[in-house]
């Protein structure tokens, strides 16, 4: 079985990693964002305690958090691991996951901040099709315009400057203590974020890889551990 985290701030492409890993391992992407909407869409009990945090601006509590990731990591397809994407985002969070389970792996994507900074205000999304494209480092081809459908491209409200930079200070203020908890257990890679998408995957699928042998069976995408 293998558990991993992914860790990287806002922009760092940690979503697209963690989905890339997730098809070379066969083990399934648990992405926080994504069951926060999927239970409160769904009107489970626990979505609709989580809603009302949500209504009123607040963080769901770690207790409702750690709940919904274990609930998720509970099902048949994380038989043989999974890869958190957001969790844990306190300590609350992080110790609660040492008293729950063991994590083999965290990859912590490191990346200059004002690169992110270019990175996500340079972003533009199609507003018909959703194409992503970015202004420095791959523009459209017309300005302004989507290549695929030539409908106009627009910049996120959370892609501004200003709403970056404070996203960004309060991932540095929140997970730094998360990466030195991880650190001091020993189980963290740092990934050199600026090597590009093939470039990051490499550094990560080599770090898994370099895992004890005990692993190599579960690591297989062929091979299951009985």
């Amino acid at each position: 079985m293998l558990k991993l985290i992914i860790f990287g701030p806002p922009s760092a492409g940690k979503g697209t990693q963690a989905q890339r890993l997730s098809e070379k391992y066969g083990i399934p992407q648990i992405a926080t964002g994504d069951l926060l909407r999927e239970a409160v869409a769904e009107k489970t009990p626990l979505g609709m305690e989580i809603k009302s945090y949500l209504d009123s601006g607040r963080l769901g509590p770690d207790d409702l958090i750690v709940r919904l990731i274990f609930d998720r990591v509970s099902e048949s397809d994380c038989a043989d691991g999974y890869i958190l994407d957001g969790f844990p985002r306190t300590m609350g969070q992080a110790k609660e996951l040492d008293r729950k389970t063991e994590i083999d792996l965290v990859l912590n994507i490191v990346v200059d901040m004002e690169e992110l900074v270019v990175r996500a205000v340079g972003r533009r999304i199609c507003s018909e099709c959703a194409a992503v494209y970015n202004v420095s480092f791959s523009p459209p081809k017309a300005v302004g315009l989507c290549d695929k459908c030539g409908a106009p491209l627009i910049q996120r409200d959370d892609d501004r400057e200003d709403t970056v930079r404070n996203r960004l200070k309060v991932y540095a203020e929140q997970t730094a203590p998360l990466i030195e908890h991880f650190r001091r257990k020993g189980n963290i890679v740092d990934i050199d974020g600026s090597a590009g998408i093939e470039g990051v995957f490499s550094q990560m699928a080599e770090a898994i890889d370099r895992l004890d042998k005990r692993f190599a069976r579960a690591i297989s995408p062929n091979c299951r551990r009985p």
